[in-house]
């Protein structure tokens, strides 16, 4: 039996409400709904849908936000974009020309960012699973730090560094096993998640990895999920924990510089009221103020869910039985977020005559040859015949970097806007290169 769609305890946004809430969109009584200064359809004449579209100013605005909530507070902070939330090159590119490094979790990760100009003193490489061919390309670039997730990995890293006759810089991420109350599926701070290290075992393994060769253990690091969205109890019962952990390790002779405190601060995409980046940096100095260690962040959705939205066509509306169908030629492998988290995206037209036309409830669903490929159920839209523009709102994090190629569909051009010029930042992939690299045994003749 299907899983049943969220049950939602106010009504949906209107169009304007969802205008309103998202500074860099606006609409044109002529030309539409417009992303900064440019319109939404001339960049899918341009490019073809379905694409994705960034706003340079919004990205700009936000790591701004962050930053002086930081510096407001009295941190000294450093932050370090989740990669994994976008990896376009012009997005880390742009970010790091804000002072931002990056938080990566894989050997391509930490090749990408450093294509995109994040210098390697501003790299972090997180995840539970590093190979050891992924610790030598990091200690081969002298990152800032490695987060171990176990005395496994502890192990590992040891070995290689000494291996490399490298000292490998260092912090152990904890488990504070508190509740981050978000979606199960990305919570990552309770004792049954896969990361990190119970926090009661943290000051045995940091002793033991302040013994190991080639270890320089400089701190501790933790991040309790993604999409927080209850305000900031979690993140301040984590920190205080990390507090005491702090002066528990100095008090045993260990050294401690820094603390990661991660990422998760979430956004809202329906109705949601996130903490404010003051009310998060107000937490992070409750917790660790005053331990004269440097603070590290981790944001990822935070920075650039709101900067993008995902643009696609109508290919037909169906009408079956009592349900009318809105079928697109994006599908749930451009954006997977509604069929792996039951996730909500506002859905507005792009067209200006469609604000203001009647409305009736549509299941918005995408071409690919699965039930779950199902954006929205009764959403209130116009008409929308073949060929007509919407637009998926706060896509810009976990959208492009979550694509497949499922159903032999190529990958979506992305594009970067800022004020009225617009640029492709991602070509689409073309069919061939679907086949690129495959290959048939010789004895298929």
């Amino acid at each position: 039996m299907a899983a049943p769609a969220p049950v939602f305890d106010t009504p949906d946004p209107g169009f304007a409400d969802l205008l309103a809430q998202r500074p860099a969109l606006s609409l044109d009584p002529m030309a539409g709904l417009m992303l900064e200064e440019v319109p939404l359809a001339r960049i899918a004449a341009a490019h073809g849908t379905p694409v994705w579209a960034y706003s340079a100013a919004t990205l700009r605005r936000r790591a701004g936000m962050l930053k002086a909530a930081l510096f407001n507070a009295g941190l000294d902070a450093s932050i370090h974009f989740a990669t994994k939330a976008n990896p376009s090159l012009a997005v880390v590119n742009l970010l790091a020309g804000e002072g931002l490094g990056a938080d990566v979790v894989s050997e391509g990760e930490l090749h990408a960012a450093l294509a995109a100009g994040v210098p390697a003193s501003g790299i972090v490489f997180s995840g539970v699973g590093k190979t050891r061919g992924e610790m030598r390309r990091a200690l081969e670039e002298d990152i800032l730090q490695l987060n171990i997730e176990s005395a496994e990995e502890a192990a590992i890293l040891s070995e290689v560094a000494v291996s490399m006759g490298r000292r490998a810089r260092c912090a152990l991420r904890v488990n504070p096993d508190v509740d981050a109350r978000t979606h199960a599926k990305i919570t990552t701070g309770l004792t049954e998640n896969k990361f990190g290290v119970p926090i009661a075992m943290a000051p045995d393994l940091y002793a033991r990895m302040c013994a190991m060769p080639g270890l320089e253990p400089v701190g501790i690091a933790v991040h309790i999920g993604s999409q927080i969205t209850q305000g900031v109890a979690s993140y301040a019962a984590a920190y205080q924990r990390l507090g005491d952990l702090v002066r528990e390790l100095r008090a045993a002779g260990h050294p401690v510089l820094r603390v990661d405190c991660g990422g998760g601060l979430g956004i809202s995409y329906r109705d949601e009221t996130p903490a404010s980046p003051e009310a998060l940096a107000g937490a992070i100095r409750a917790g660790l103020g005053g331990l004269d260690v440097r603070i590290m962040l981790e944001p990822g959705r935070w920075i650039c869910g709101p900067a993008g939205v995902l643009l696609a066509a109508v290919v037909i509306e169906k009408q079956s039985s009592d349900r009318r169908f809105v079928i697109l030629d994006a599908a749930m492998n451009e954006l997977l977020r509604p069929a792996m988290y039951d996730a909500w995206h506002g859905i507005l037209p792009v067209a200006a005559a469609a604000f203001h036309a009647p409305v009736s409830p549509a299941d918005v669903v995408g071409p690919v040859c699965e039930s779950s490929d199902t954006f929205a159920r009764d959403r209130a839209l116009p008409a929308l015949p073949p060929e007509s523009l919407v637009a998926f709102l706060d896509a810009g994090a976990y959208g492009a970097s979550m694509s497949s190629t499922y159903n032999a569909r190529p990958l979506a051009a992305e594009v970067m806007v800022d004020g009225a010029r617009f640029a492709l930042i991602r070509e689409r992939q073309d069919h061939a290169a679907l086949l690129r690299g495959q290959r048939l045994p010789d004895w298929t003749g």
